[in-house]
C-alpha cells in the first residue's frame, strides 16, 4: 500500500517521531552507534518513558584478551506493533479536548528487547535528563520525566521497579507481573493497569462451554510463562480438563486441536491499514493503551486539583504548577475514581477486573482483509460471584480444516446420556471409557461422572436418559383381569343366591332336610358372602375397603368351615346313633352343630377384633416391587396377626378335610360324606397352590391371586357339595321323596 492510502491520523503519528542515535549537543555527552534503533523520542510539556520489547536478543561471548563489542544478535520476530500502540495512544491523548487541554504529552520509548543488560541501559539513559548518560545531570533538551510504562518480564519489571523507585517515578506496568511487585513495602511506587491474575476462570469458562477437555499449555520460557502454567493447571484439572502437556514455544507437536498460548501476538512491521490498526488496538498493544490513560488520567487529575494552582505574579494571571511524577501517586493508586474517559479501566478496590470481556473471532478473508466478530462475552457475575461465558456459535468462522464445525479436542469421545464415565486406571482422568447406567439410575447429559437415581415417585426411561413418573396401578374394574374377576363374582353370588332360593322353596323335600338343612343355609350364606367379599379387593385401596377386606374374608370364611366341619361331625353322630344303646343319640340334632360353628368362628373373630385394635389394615403405596409403576395397596398392618388369621383357616380346613376324609365311607342319604370329602379336597388344594403364587407375585396380580383363591374355593364349596343336590331337586324330583331316602339307609346298613 503506498503512503498516500495511509490514512491522515496514522500520518500524523509517524511525522513527528526522531530516530534514536542523535549527536551530542554537550561535550561530555556520549554517542552509541547501533544498527538497529533503541529509541523514539518526541518533545512534549511531560514525557512519557516506555521500556518495550520488540524482540529477543543475546550478545556474542567474546574472550577477555579481545577489546569489548556491543554487537547485538537478534532472535527471530518482532513486535514493533506495540511500539506503534504507544505512539498511537500518546497522540489520541493530545487530539483529545476534555483529557489534559493545553497540555502535550511526549514520549521516550525505549526498546529493551527483554534482556537485562539493554533494559538496565535504558534506565540509566531515562533517568538522566540529558543526553548525557549520568543520573542527576542536566544538559540538553529536557525530557521531563513522568513516569515508566513497561510490559517485561518478572524479572525485569523488579530491575525496573529497584531503579526507578530511588526517584519516586511511578512505573506503571501493563503486564501480569510477579506476586512480589503487588507488595507496597517491596514496590511502593509500582501500579498495574491489569487485574492481579488473568482471567483464567473466563479461559476455563470458555473450554467448558466448547467441551475442550483435551489441551496442551503452551507459554514462553520465563518467570510469567511458568507463573501462567503453574496458575491455570490446577484450574483445569479442578474443572475435568486435562492438560495433555505444557511446553515452550519452540518444538511444539500436538494431537490437541487446542492450544492455550500466553504469548503477544508476532507482526512484521508493514504499511499500516485500518484493518492492521484495528488489530494492534485489539489485541495486547490495548494493555499498553490502558496503561497510556490510566497515566493520562492521573495527571489531569493531579494538574486539575486545587492545591496545584497557585498564584504568581506574572501579570495577574493563574498558573498552573508543573506536575512532578512523585505527585502523581496518591492519584495512581486510585486512578479507577478519576476515570471518565469512555473506554478507560475497570478494576476495583482490590485490584481485580470488574468489566465484561468481549470474546472475538478474527475472520480472514482470501484478500488477506481482516474483519472483528464480536461471538460472546464474559459477563462478571456478583452473585454467585465469577465469570458466565455467553456463545454465539453461529458467528464463528472456524478453520477451513475443521470444515466450518466445532472443533472436537477430547482424549476419548464423549458418553451419551444413558452412561457414566468410566475412570480407567492408569490413565488420564480425560480418557475414560463409557459404562451404561445400572439398572433404576439415568444420566440426563453427556460426560455424566456418574448416574443418579430416580425419586421415588419417578422410573427412568428405557433409554436410561430421564425420570419418568410412575404409572399408579391397582386392580380396578377397568383393567381387564379385575373385571373378569368381578364378573365371576357376581355370577358366583347369583348362583349361590339362587342355590340359596332353591333350598328355601323345597325346605320340606328329603333332599333338603338331610343332614340338617339349617347348616344347608347357614353354609350358602357363608358362600355368598364370601363371594361378595370379593369385591372390597378390586377398585381403589380406601381405608374402609382395607379394614374389610382382610378380616371379612377371614370370618366369613371360618363361618363357612365352621358350618362344613359340623355337617362333618353331624354325618359321623348320625352314624353312631343308629347303632342299638348308642349314647350318640343325645347329641342329634342343632345344639351341637350350632356349638361348632359359634365356637370355631369366635376364635376367628377375636384375632380380627384384636387385629383392627393393636394394628390395622391401612391404604398403601409399593414404589419398589414394579418397575415404573406405583402399586396401591392395602397394608397389612400387624403381619403377625395377618398371619394368624390365614393359619387359623388352615386350621379349620385341615380338621374339616381330616374328618371328611375319614367318614367318607359311612353310610348317608345321598352320599353326603363323600360329598364332603370331595368338596374339601377342592378347597385344601386351591389353598395349598395359593400360597406360593402369592409370594410369587407383585403388584396387583397378589391382590388378583387372592380374588381367585377366595372365588375358586368358594365354588369348589358350592359345586362338590350343592350341585348333587340341585341336580335331584331340579331335574330328578323322582328321588326327592322319603321312601328313597329309606332305602338308601338300608342299602347303606
Amino acid at each position: 500500500m503506498t503512503a498516500a492510502g495511509v490514512p491522515r491520523l496514522l500520518l500524523l503519528l509517524l511525522v513527528p517521531v526522531a530516530w534514536g542515535g542523535l549527536k551530542a549537543k554537550c561535550p561530555q555527552s556520549v554517542i552509541r552507534e547501533q544498527k538497529e534503533l533503541l529509541n523514539y523520542y518526541r518533545p512534549g510539556d511531560y514525557i512519557l518513558s516506555g521500556a518495550v520489547s520488540t524482540t529477543s536478543v543475546f550478545f556474542q561471548p567474546r574472550p577477555l584478551t579481545e577489546p569489548p563489542s556491543t554487537t547485538i544478535s537478534w532472535k527471530a520476530g518482532t513486535r514493533n506493533w506495540l511500539i506503534l500502540s504507544f505512539l498511537f495512544a500518546t497522540e489520541k491523548i493530545n487530539r483529545d479536548p476534555r483529557l489534559l487541554p493545553n497540555v502535550t504529552l511526549g514520549y521516550n520509548i525505549y526498546n529493551t528487547y527483554s534482556d537485562v543488560r539493554v533494559t538496565s541501559d535504558a534506565l540509566v539513559d531515562l533517568l538522566s535528563t540529558g543526553e548525557t548518560r549520568v543520573p542527576n545531570y542536566s544538559c540538553g533538551k529536557q525530557r521531563r520525566l513522568l513516569a515508566v510504562l513497561e510490559g517485561a518480564e518478572a524479572d525485569l519489571s523488579s530491575h525496573i521497579s529497584a531503579m526507578s523507585s530511588a526517584y519516586k517515578i511511578p512505573q506503571v506496568s501493563y503486564a501480569f507481573t510477579a506476586r512480589g511487585l503487588n507488595d507496597r513495602t517491596r514496590a511502593p511506587f509500582f501500579y498495574r493497569t491489569v487485574p492481579k491474575e488473568p482471567q483464567f476462570v473466563g479461559v476455563v469458562g470458555l473450554l467448558l462451554h466448547f467441551q475442550w477437555s483435551w489441551v496442551a499449555l503452551v507459554a514462553p520460557d520465563t518467570d510469567n510463562g511458568e507463573r501462567f502454567i503453574r496458575t491455570l493447571t490446577p484450574l483445569l484439572t479442578q474443572s475435568g480438563i486435562c492438560v495433555a502437556y505444557s511446553q515452550s514455544i519452540s518444538g511444539i507437536t500436538t494431537n490437541t486441536n487446542v492450544v492455550i498460548r500466553w504469548t503477544r501476538c508476532r507482526e512484521r512491521l508493514q504499511p499500516l491499514t485500518w484493518d492492521l490498526m484495528e488489530r494492534t488496538l485489539a489485541l495486547d498493544s490495548y494493555a499498553i493503551h490502558s496503561a497510556v490513560q490510566a497515566v493520562a488520567q492521573a495527571l489531569h487529575a493531579a494538574s486539575s486539583s486545587r492545591l496545584r494552582r497557585r498564584v504568581v505574579e506574572a501579570g495577574g494571571s493563574l498558573e498552573v504548577l508543573r506536575v512532578q511524577p512523585w505527585q502523581l501517586h496518591p492519584f495512581l493508586r486510585n486512578f479507577g475514581v478519576y476515570n471518565t474517559s469512555l473506554d478507560g479501566l475497570y478494576l476495583d478496590g482490590d485490584g481485580d477486573l470488574a468489566a465484561d470481556f468481549d470474546i472475538l473471532n478474527w475472520v480472514v478473508f482470501p484478500n488477506k482483509s481482516v474483519v472483528r466478530v464480536t461471538i460472546g462475552s464474559l459477563a462478571r457475575r456478583h452473585s454467585p460471584p465469577g465469570l458466565h461465558v455467553t456463545i454465539d456459535q453461529g458467528a464463528i468462522e472456524w478453520l477451513e480444516r475443521f470444515n466450518q464445525t466445532l472443533p472436537q479436542s477430547r482424549c476419548t469421545a464423549s458418553c451419551h446420556p444413558g452412561y457414566s464415565k468410566l475412570i480407567q486406571e492408569g490413565r488420564p482422568l480425560c480418557c475414560y471409557a463409557c459404562a451404561r447406567c445400572a439398572e433404576g439410575t439415568v444420566s440426563s447429559h453427556e460426560d455424566a461422572d456418574h448416574c443418579d437415581k430416580c425419586p421415588e415417585d419417578q422410573h427412568p426411561n428405557k433409554a436410561q436418559t430421564q425420570c419418568v413418573p410412575k404409572v399408579i396401578t391397582f386392580l380396578s374394574y377397568e383393567d381387564y383381569l379385575g373385571a373378569l374377576l368381578a364378573s365371576f363374582a357376581l355370577l358366583f353370588s347369583l348362583t349361590t343366591s339362587l342355590v340359596l332360593g332353591a333350598f328355601i322353596k323345597h325346605r320340606e323335600t328329603p333332599v333338603v332336610k338331610a343332614n340338617n338343612r339349617d347348616l344347608s343355609y347357614v353354609l350358602l350364606a357363608s358362600l355368598l358372602l364370601s363371594f361378595l367379599s370379593s369385591f372390597l379387593f378390586i377398585g381403589r385401596p380406601r381405608r374402609v375397603t382395607c379394614l374389610l377386606r382382610q378380616t371379612a374374608f377371614s370370618i366369613i370364611f371360618s363361618l363357612a368351615l365352621s358350618s362344613v366341619l359340623a355337617k362333618t361331625v353331624t354325618v359321623v353322630v348320625a352314624f353312631m346313633a343308629t347303632k342299638p344303646g348308642s349314647r350318640m343319640r343325645r347329641w342329634l340334632g342343632k345344639g351341637l352343630a350350632n356349638a361348632i360353628i359359634l365356637s370355631c368362628s369366635a376364635v376367628q373373630l377375636g384375632l380380627c377384633t384384636a387385629w383392627l385394635g393393636i394394628s390395622p389394615p391401612f391404604p398403601d403405596s409399593d414404589r419398589h416391587s414394579q418397575p415404573g409403576q406405583i402399586v396401591l395397596q392395602c397394608n397389612a398392618g400387624s403381619v403377625t396377626l395377618f398371619y394368624g388369621t390365614l393359619s387359623y383357616l388352615g386350621f379349620l380346613a385341615a380338621i374339616c378335610f381330616t374328618g371328611a376324609f375319614l367318614a367318607r365311607r359311612l353310610p348317608g342319604a345321598f352320599n353326603e360324606a363323600k360329598l364332603l370329602t370331595f368338596s374339601m379336597l377342592v378347597f385344601c388344594s386351591v389353598w395349598v397352590a395359593f400360597v406360593p403364587a402369592y409370594l410369587s407375585t407383585k403388584g396387583k396380580h397378589t391382590v388378583a391371586v387372592q380374588v381367585f383363591s377366595i372365588l375358586a374355593s368358594s365354588a369348589g364349596l358350592l359345586g362338590c357339595l350343592f350341585f348333587p343336590k340341585c341336580y335331584i331337586i331340579f331335574l330328578r324330583p323322582d328321588l326327592n321323596r322319603k321312601e328313597q331316602l329309606m332305602m338308601k339307609r338300608k342299602d347303606s346298613v
